[in-house]
């Protein structure tokens, strides 16, 4: 009953006062050790009523009594939080703390003090942005949830932000979760102020284009590019009425949304063998020249465009059947870094595969860079990597190197593993029947030749 009673009774100030007795230290000496003013720690251990404490200060009173971060940061609430008043200055730093040393039972606490009046949602996206600002990505994530799961109005500007804010925290290279988020996130895109919109289709471009959901890809490039076309028509009325006020923000340069819209759309069709509707697509973004509002960034995305759509042209003939500009599309991509090798690749095992031409000159050319494909950890890197060894089993396989062909389909598998992909194992599977029909030709041409 007498520890019931204690932990009733149990306070911040109490406890500092008991620790402060254990120690035998006076409120002038504890003053030295924690650097706090002398007047200020006997207001807040003995004023009546006590002056609050920040939490800057409680974290030095804890080391001084060598307590770990975090010492009786389940009491601080009462610092910050009560039902008639609720201190800012005190309870941002306080959660911010709470973050850095993992005290989630007393963020749960505060929180569900908060939440009893529905207006500080405000303050609990308030904090998620500090954090989501400040890089600390991951720890944002509970806040935005936060909002999401107790804000009543959908149509509220910070439920849409929190939406999208945790559309790209969680975004990953994990296809079962990421195919979840976009499910969970798209019905949300078009609420949007239009510069995170812009941002938010493009994503779900890439992110489809990776889990090779073409159609859907291919959609959201669509809406990308109609979305830039307007947004850009805007910003030049604007500029013709001399209305700097209103410049739209956006992540990256404008021209970038408008030509990586057609890009989404092409790289669609080429992935659902639509190769000659794609090529008008790879037009647009190869020359972006003419369009306005360039900074010196936007000059650099349409430099970045003029390369990405020659190459694509190459990939368009290559993978229709000309195999005339293959050498001539290995001296380009021996130009451009190792993501865009990759690409090229997969376009030319492709083409192999399907008109039956010999390539070991050029795998053997680009050996180097085929070793290192290893280093792509984003979804659309592997998602190429994936796919090229798939490619390559697929040749090795039909060159009858089955040694090589196994060891690629075992590539192919862990890769698949690491995507968590595994409805595709299946695939890569068959892929060892390449085995069995091989063994049958040898079988008959041996009875053949008997």
């Amino acid at each position: 009953m007498g520890g019931l009673q204690e932990t009733m009774h149990r306070s911040l100030r109490s406890e500092i006062e008991k620790c402060r007795r254990k120690y035998g230290y006076t409120l002038s000496k504890l003053s030295k050790l924690t650097g706090i003013n002398p007047g200020s720690l006997s207001e807040i251990l003995n004023g009546n009523p006590p002056r609050a404490m920040t939490i800057g200060q409680l974290d030095a009173l804890a080391k001084v009594f060598s307590h770990d971060p975090g010492w009786l940061y389940e009491l601080y609430t009462e610092e910050c939080l009560s039902e008639q008043r609720i201190s800012r200055p005190r309870l941002i730093p306080y959660l911010s703390r709470c973050v850095e040393v993992g005290r989630k039972d007393c963020i749960e606490a505060a929180v569900s003090i908060l939440l009893e009046n529905s207006k500080n949602i405000l303050i609990l996206f308030a904090f998620a942005e500090q954090l989501y600002e400040k890089g600390q990505l991951k720890e944002s994530v509970p806040f935005y949830e936060y909002v999401i799961e107790n804000e009543k109005d959908s149509y509220s500007d910070h439920f849409m932000m929190s939406q999208y804010r945790l559309f790209r925290v969680v975004l990953g290279t994990n296809a079962e979760e990421n195919w979840e988020n976009v499910i969970r996130f798209s019905p949300y895109r078009n609420r949007l102020p239009e510069n995170y919109q812009l941002d938010a289709l493009f994503q779900l471009a890439k992110i489809c284009f990776a889990l090779q959901k073409w159609e859907r890809s291919e959609q959201y490039g669509d809406e990308l590019r109609l979305l830039a076309d307007a947004v850009y028509r805007h910003e030049l009325d604007r500029m013709k009425r001399n209305k700097k006020d209103e410049s739209l923000k956006t992540e990256r340069p404008l021209v970038f949304y408008y030509g990586i819209g057609h890009l989404y759309k092409g790289v669609s069709l080429e992935m659902q063998g639509l190769y000659e509707e794609a090529k008008q697509y790879v037009q647009v973004y190869a020359d972006l020249g003419w369009f306005e509002l360039l900074d010196e960034d936007g000059r650099k995305e349409v430099k970045r465009f003029k390369v990405w759509a020659k190459a694509n042209s190459y990939t368009l003939e290559v993978l229709s059947g000309n195999t005339s500009i293959i050498e001539e599309y290995a001296d380009y991509l021996d130009s451009l870094p190792t993501n865009e090798v990759l690409a090229g690749l997969n376009a030319i095992m492709k083409s192999a595969n399907t008109y039956h031409f010999c390539v070991d000159e050029i795998l053997e050319r680009f050996a180097s860079q085929i070793s290192s494909f290893d280093q792509f950890t984003e979804a659309i890197g592997l998602d190429r990597h994936l796919r090229f060894r798939y490619q390559m089993a697929i040749y090795e396989f039909g060159k009858g190197r089955i040694e090589r062909g196994i060891e690629e389909t075992i590539y192919c598998l862990s890769l698949a593993d690491l995507l968590n992909r595994h409805d595709e194992a299946l695939t890569y599977i068959a892929l060892f029947g390449w085995l069995g029909n091989l063994n049958k030709r040898i079988g008959n041409q041996n009875e053949l030749g008997g």
